[in-house]
């Protein structure tokens, strides 16, 4: 059974992440490289449901004013 996807505007809206800070979040490493789909010249990133779950739980540790750094290694230790 193929895992559950979503593209960068649905994780936007299903995290409260932007789609700017997302991209920025994985070229930074803070959250791991994504899967992309290939559709002629163009690449759309994929979130499977752990990537989401990490992406949330990054913006909740934000939330409570740990910097992005700090937020991104709470969230992989959980």
């Amino acid at each position: 059974m193929p895992m559950e996807t979503f593209s960068i505007g649905e994780t936007a809206r299903l995290t409260g992440v932007s789609e700017k800070q997302l991209r920025n979040w994985e070229r930074s490493k803070y959250i791991p490289e994504l899967d992309r789909i290939t559709y002629g010249d163009v690449a759309y990133r994929r979130f499977d449901t752990e990537q989401v779950r990490l992406i949330k739980e990054i913006k909740r540790y934000l939330d409570e004013g740990y910097t992005l750094s700090a937020s991104a290694k709470k969230a992989r230790q959980k």
